[in-house]
């Protein structure tokens, strides 16, 4: 989940004591190192506790229990499928769960030393386990049987029993991989709807998947069934290369960030560490801009491959990199170029990044397999799926607009930058010059950002008034205002959320519904997370530089609260027009993490309740009864109970005959719910007029567009949303003489 990140300055004042200590706490010099530098990681126990301690809104008092947490947290996540550790791994470890509390205070390393060799150990023998393995042939007749509820399986006794653990689970995904193989080539390569793919797949089928299909049921059509066999070891150890090959990327600060994390994770669920590079991908993804060449990279056996060229960025403009080249060597300038085969991603990206105006040579094979070099001269990149977007649809005579955010994104580093406020204010400008009768605002997986964007965007809606209220530790509550009394919308109002709608998206919500300003719709609740986060550089609290880049510290140092008094922790926001959800029944929330915060109450604030939406509870009880009369909501509702009933069986057959008998009924109750994906609401969604233009010049953003149209022409959702704008109607003056008010305003200001 992203976090909610208030103004820096305005909290910054919370933490000013803990500045001025740390200089006398920290201010000294550390011994360099480059692999392992004990000194630096125990300098890092010492400052996240004492931030901690001093910074967070509800600090966890670090005692043996806290102490269990770190260790169950831990482990789990070094091992979570149980397929390095043995149990006599676990009875040395164990030892120590109740002393990490202790190690922690004296900065002891002891624990994270023992496990991390362990586990380096632990992998070079699963390396040989493996290939081992997949050396012979499978036999599929055996009547034997695989359970992936690792949570619940013991670690294995011995070597023998890892290795029988391994071979399970290998023959589990080759057995996979063959039936599909099987059934394509039995099939003689007709696509056939019924046995194309799994139950999580089937909902998914694309065009282009299917031609992929049919280009490998033409291959594979006159092999043998050993040969198939073969196939699926050769694809499995493939695989397993290359997840041993990232494991390798990995090295000792990267599994010390692990250790790190599961250390403040149990402050609560929402105060991580950021090693150097991970607060870079932070920042990144809060503003939606980078410096460098505008290109997305991936791993791919020894070299790094250009996955996808980001659009508008300067490699894009160069026409010259393409998706799939693949990079030998970079250099800086007119520098050597350096050798980038084998070298870890991370460190391919730095060499690749740099500040805008640089100039970067990279050397590449192109998917041809000529050598190339090209280039690039460095510039802000802008991500362009990190912005809202907007879109219109005509209905029932009606234009409306629907507004998709997928993050409350800010520039921390410049206040002239984009920002989620002032780019929702300038969709909601456009769809007025467009004359549209009503506004749609997307939410949906919206797992949050900056807490300010959220009050400019609240603000659109409402004349004036209170956003939301914070409360930070041992101090008075501070509600944050709309001062604006200027309104830019008054018309129909919906906001859309799910489960997976958090933090800054649920301030939104919270706000729209207190105000009965807009209704909103979605999920039952959506995710619950009303706490605030603050990023701290942990660099500013020592002198030297020579320990390196110490990175940053995300932590919780305030809650929020609606306006109503009501906390949105745990609880979350309930919708006014409940939708089924096709994993209503998982368990996916905060209310579902053990050391989530709790939820409690303060004093409301003072504000009056829109009243010029007398349709309201009317539009309510309409969509409720269509919901209810919808045979594709129904058909969602059976869906999330079926998923719900299949999330406990984890028990599988390995012996082919049975395994296949078990797929094809579940592929045949599955059938059940494909029109679920196949569904179309007739609607037609179209660009701005000003998005028009750009895209007749981008090719790539059309096809964006195209893609994300087309997703809204089959979203039951979305035409229910709409739906609920055109019981909206008859209440509001926003009707078809819109241009001719929108004139007036104009003439009115100039």
């Amino acid at each position: 989940m992203n976090t909610i990140i208030n103004f820096m300055k305005r909290n910054y004042k919370i933490l000013l004591a803990i500045v001025a200590l740390s200089v006398t706490l920290f201010a000294f010099k550390m011994k360099s190192g480059v692999d392992s530098n004990p000194d630096k990681d125990k300098l890092l126990l010492e400052l996240l506790t004492f931030v901690i301690e001093k910074g967070h809104y509800d600090p966890a008092t670090i005692d043996d229990t806290f102490s269990k947490g770190i260790y169950k947290d831990y482990i789990q996540a070094l091992d979570p499928s149980k397929r390095f550790f043995l149990q006599s791994d676990i009875d040395e470890f164990s030892k120590f769960e109740t002393e990490l509390d202790d190690q922690l205070l004296n900065k002891d390393l002891t624990f994270f030393s023992l496990t991390y060799d362990r586990l380096m150990k632990r992998m070079e023998e699963s390396k040989k386990i493996y290939k081992g393995i997949l050396a012979t042939p499978f036999d599929y007749t055996v009547d034997e049987s695989f359970n992936t509820d690792y949570e619940k399986a013991p670690y294995s006794k011995n070597l023998a029993e890892l290795t029988e653990r391994w071979r399970k689970q290998i023959k589990l995904s080759t057995l996979s991989s063959l039936t599909e193989r099987l059934k394509i080539q039995e099939n003689k390569g007709k696509v056939e709807e019924d046995s194309l793919s799994s139950d999580s797949e089937a909902e998914n089928l694309s065009e282009s998947k299917i031609d992929k299909v049919k280009d490998q049921a033409d291959n594979d059509k006159a092999k043998s069934f050993a040969e198939l066999e073969k196939e699926t070891r050769d694809n499995a150890k493939k695989s397993l290369d290359e997840y041993f090959g990232f494991m390798n990327d990995l090295d000792r600060d990267d599994w010390f960030s692990v250790y790190i994390n599961s250390i403040t994770t149990r402050f609560d669920p929402h105060t991580n560490y950021f090693a150097p590079e991970e607060k870079e991908r932070f920042d990144v993804s809060m503003s939606g801009k980078l410096e460098g060449i505008g290109a997305r990279l991936q791993k791919k056996n020894d070299f790094t491959e250009i996955s996808e060229l980001i659009s508008g960025g300067p490699a894009w403009r160069g026409k010259q990199l393409e998706a799939g080249d693949l990079v030998m060597k970079v250099a800086q300038g007119n520098g050597q170029a350096v050798d980038v085969v084998g070298m870890r991603l991370d460190d391919v990206v730095k060499k690749i990044k740099g500040p805008k105006g640089s100039e970067v040579r990279l050397t590449v094979k192109k998917v041809d397999g000529t050598i190339k070099i090209i280039s690039i001269i460095r510039d802000i990149v802008e991500i362009e799926e990190t912005y809202a977007k907007s879109s219109v649809v005509n209905k029932n005579g009606l234009k409306y607009g629907v507004i998709y955010l997928p993050k409350f994104y800010i520039d921390f580093e410049n206040r002239d930058g984009r920002d989620a406020g002032k780019d929702i204010a300038l969709e909601v400008e456009r769809l007025k010059k467009a004359g549209v009768n009503g506004i749609v605002l997307d939410v949906r997986d919206d797992g949050g950002g900056s807490l300010s964007t959220v009050v400019d965007i609240a603000g659109l809606f409402i004349e004036q008034g209170p956003i939301v209220q914070i409360k930070s530790a041992g101090r008075k509550k501070e509600v944050l205002f709309d001062r604006d009394k200027k309104i830019e919308w008054d018309g129909p109002l919906v906001i859309m959320v799910n489960s997976f709608s958090a933090s800054a998206s649920e301030i939104l919500a919270a706000a729209i519904q207190d105000y009965k300003r807009g209704i909103i719709i979605g999920s039952k609740q959506t995710y619950g997370k009303g706490s605030v986060q603050n990023v701290i550089d942990l660099n500013q609290f020592v002198r030297s530089s020579d320990v390196g880049d110490l990175g940053a510290l995300k932590t919780t140092t305030q809650k929020f609260y609606r306006i109503n008094g009501g906390s949105t922790q745990l609880e979350g926001v309930s919708s006014d027009i409940v939708m089924p959800d096709r994993y209503a029944y998982l368990k996916m929330g905060e209310r579902d993490i053990d050391n989530a915060m709790p939820w409690d109450k303060i004093e409301p604030a003072a504000y009056t309740v829109w009243d010029k939406t007398t349709n309201f509870s009317k539009a309510i009880v309409n969509s409720k009864k269509r919901i209810e009369q919808n045979p594709q909501f129904k058909l969602i509702e059976e869906n999330a109970k079926w998923i719900d009933s299949r999330s406990e069986e984890n028990t599988y057959s390995l012996n082919m005959e049975k395994f296949k008998t078990a797929q094809n009924s579940i592929e045949e109750a599955a059938k059940k719910y494909r029109p679920i994906s196949k569904y179309k609401n007739a609607l037609q969604f179209a660009s701005l007029p000003y998005e028009v233009v750009e895209t007749t010049k981008d090719s790539v953003l059309k096809e964006k567009r195209d893609r994300w149209h087309e997703s809204l022409s089959k979203d039951v959702y979305v035409e229910e949303a709409l739906n609920v704008l055109d019981d909206l109607q008859a209440t509001v003056g926003y009707k078809k003489d819109l241009p001719a008010k929108i004139k007036k305003e104009k003439l009115a200001k100039s």
